[in-house]
Formats: C-alpha cells, sequence, structure tokens
C-alpha cells in the first residue's frame, strides 16, 4: 500500500511539473545521457526518474548521442520499471502536422524521399508523416521506370488530407506542369532566330527529327540534316543522342520552330566548280529512278539527273529497263549550273568509249 502511494506520489508530482509550462502541454525536454544495446534513448528529466523512448516510438533516419538535448511527449508516467515513457516520434508528428498545414494553406513544394515503389503509387515520408503519391500523379511519362525513382528526393504539392483517417495525398505533376509552364514562358520570351542550344533527339519520322530543346520541341527536317535529298534521318541521328541546333525559323503564336544542325557540314555545291567540269566523267552511284530517269549522286551532297533520253541509245520506256538503285555507273558531266545546284549527267554519251572516269 506504501508503495502504491509512493507510486501515485511520483506520479502526481511528475504531472504537476509537466503543467508548469502550459506552452508546452504534454511536451518536456531532456538530455540524452545513455543509448542501450536495444538501442532505446535514455533521457535525463532534471528528475528522479529518467525517461525513455523505446525504437518504436523513435524516428527513422533521426539518430541522437549523448549529450544531446531532445524534446517527446509523455506517453506513460511509469512505463512499469520505473521510468517515465517517451515518444521523440509523436512529438515530431505533432509538430510536423502544424508545419505542413502550414505548407497545404500556403499551397508551398514540399520535398520527400520515396521510400516504396508500389504498382499504385510512390510512397514518401516527410518528418515521420506517410505521404502517397498515386502512379495517376506521379508525372511518369509512359513507358518510365517507377522503380528508378526509389530512394530519390521529389517535389509535390498536397491536394488531399485527413488526418483522421492518415490520408495525405500529394501531386508531382501538379508542379512539374507548374515548371514546365514557366521554363516555356522563358525560353519564348528569349528564343531568337539563329540562337544555338544544346537538343536531345526525342523521336524520328520519314521527314526528319523532333529534337528536345529545354522544356520545346522543334523540328529539324531532313533536308537541314544532310544535302543529299535521298538521307535518311535514322542513318544520321539517333534517338536519345545530344546534338547542337540552330533555330531556323519560329512562331511564336503557335509555338513552333525550325531547326537547323551544324552537323551537316558545309554545302558540298560551294566548292563544286573547283572539282568537276562539263566533259568529266565520274563514277555515280544510282539513289533514286523516276519515270523520266534516274538521280545519280558523284558524291556526299551532290546530284545530278540522267534524263531517260541520257541513260542509253537504245530506246527504253523506263529506267528500270537498264539501271537499279544501287547500281554504280560511269557519267559524264553536261550540264553544270552551282547558281540553281543543278547538275545533267549522261550515260549515253559514253556508250562506245573506253568509259575512263575521273577518281
Amino acid at each position: 500500500m506504501e508503495n502504491k502511494e509512493q507510486e501515485m506520489s511520483f506520479e502526481e508530482l511528475f504531472a504537476n511539473s509537466i503543467k508548469e509550462d502550459k506552452k508546452l502541454g504534454k511536451t518536456v525536454t531532456g538530455t540524452v545521457i545513455e543509448i542501450n544495446r536495444k538501442g532505446e534513448i535514455i533521457v535525463d528529466l532534471n528528475y528522479k526518474a529518467d525517461g525513455i523512448v523505446p525504437k518504436e516510438e523513435q524516428v527513422e533516419g533521426k539518430e541522437f548521442k549523448v549529450g544531446d538535448t531532445i524534446c517527446c511527449d509523455v506517453v506513460k508516467m511509469n512505463d512499469g520499471f520505473g521510468s517515465v515513457l517517451l515518444s521523440y516520434r509523436r512529438f515530431m508528428q505533432r509538430n510536423a502536422k502544424k508545419e505542413l498545414e502550414q505548407k497545404i494553406e500556403q499551397n508551398e513544394i514540399i520535398e520527400a524521399k520515396v521510400t516504396e515503389v508500389t504498382d499504385k503509387g510512390f510512397v514518401t515520408m516527410w518528418e515521420g508523416i506517410r505521404i502517397f503519391i498515386p502512379l495517376s500523379l506521379t508525372g511518369l511519362n509512359r513507358g518510365e521506370d517507377a522503380k528508378q525513382y526509389l530512394g530519390k528526393v521529389v517535389r509535390f504539392r498536397i491536394i488531399e488530407h485527413d488526418w483522421k483517417t492518415r490520408r495525405v495525398i500529394g501531386s508531382m505533376k501538379s508542379v512539374l506542369e507548374e515548371e514546365k509552364e514557366k521554363q516555356e514562358k522563358e525560353f519564348w520570351d528569349t528564343v531568337e532566330i539563329g540562337k544555338e542550344y544544346k537538343g536531345i533527339v526525342n523521336s524520328m519520322s520519314s521527314y526528319g527529327a523532333f529534337v528536345e530543346i529545354g522544356p520545346v520541341k522543334g523540328l529539324l527536317h531532313i533536308s537541314e540534316m544532310a544535302w543529299g535529298r535521298n538521307e535518311k534521318p535514322e542513318d544520321i541521328l539517333s534517338q536519345g543522342q545530344e546534338i547542337k541546333v540552330r533555330i531556323k525559323a519560329l512562331d511564336k503564336d503557335n509555338k513552333r520552330l525550325m531547326l537547323t544542325f551544324e552537323g551537316k557540314g558545309p554545302d558540298p555545291w560551294g566548292t563544286i566548280e573547283e572539282k568537276y567540269h562539263v566533259g568529266d566523267i565520274v563514277r555515280a552511284k544510282i539513289v533514286k529512278l523516276m519515270p523520266f530517269g534516274a538521280f545519280a549522286e558523284i558524291e556526299k551532297g551532290i546530284e545530278g539527273l540522267i534524263h531517260i533520253s541520257q541513260i542509253t541509245e537504245k530506246r527504253i520506256s523506263k529506267p528500270e529497263e537498264v539501271l537499279q538503285e544501287g547500281n554504280m555507273v560511269n557519267v559524264k558531266i553536261i550540264e553544270l549550273d552551282k547558281e540553281n545546284k543543278k547538275l545533267e549527267l549522261s550515260m549515253k554519251e559514253l556508250e562506245g568509249t573506253s568509259n575512263e572516269y575521273k577518281e
């Protein structure tokens, strides 16, 4: 009976000592004096009984050492072994809720590490509070691997919370969209014709490639990728490749960009008159057959037309009767127009000759 009275007296005295500071309520402040083998934190409360913080009442990632000051909530006046049962986790969560509510009211962006990735979304922990981000609100691109975000810090806003059910929902998508919109505005405010950018090849088509320049995409037409008229975009660039581009044309109202590619190199027609002359015999590759003749490439970016009447002295109705794409043939230059990039070639004029050509 005497022990019980002493125990009640201790509980009452300790409760009274807590109530002396009404601002703290059930929060007490002490000094860490030991961390035992079980990982429990022993706290000097400046009273005849010490406090104890079990592992389950601590916060993952928050470490304490002897001599540190710690604030905790009182769970029990007596844990059954003569110590005051404390919870650092409850203290942190209670204060974190207040801080989080302020951030929600002010529509602030929150940063937290992804601690778990499920088939439904991301689980994050912010100051001990569990926040769930549904997959539809992560802003992930189609086909993007969600698991790569495990352990990474992500940015989001709280769009729904209910403390009673412990349901807190975040959205990364809204932050990403807002940031993208801001970046797009900055880009369109500063973009100029002739300005150079580093870009990433995003996708390919038969007529060119779409290149990402920061938050926007521009079209790099095949004609701006190579001088030859029969080149294929996938033979010049690859998806994901980083390249340097310049703005060729822009339409701010409709947010469209036309790009040029420095990898295209100098125009081979610029020095054609130094290398080739009317009457020269050269080797050429048949690159395209048309009803009216065949286009032949004498070097990268320089093609000439062999009219159907210049293919052979024999009467033919279509070039395919004599030629196939990929054939290597000897041709004679019969017309060269540098200004209009026009080259007329003839195979017929070499028939019956030694067909010597210029290397």
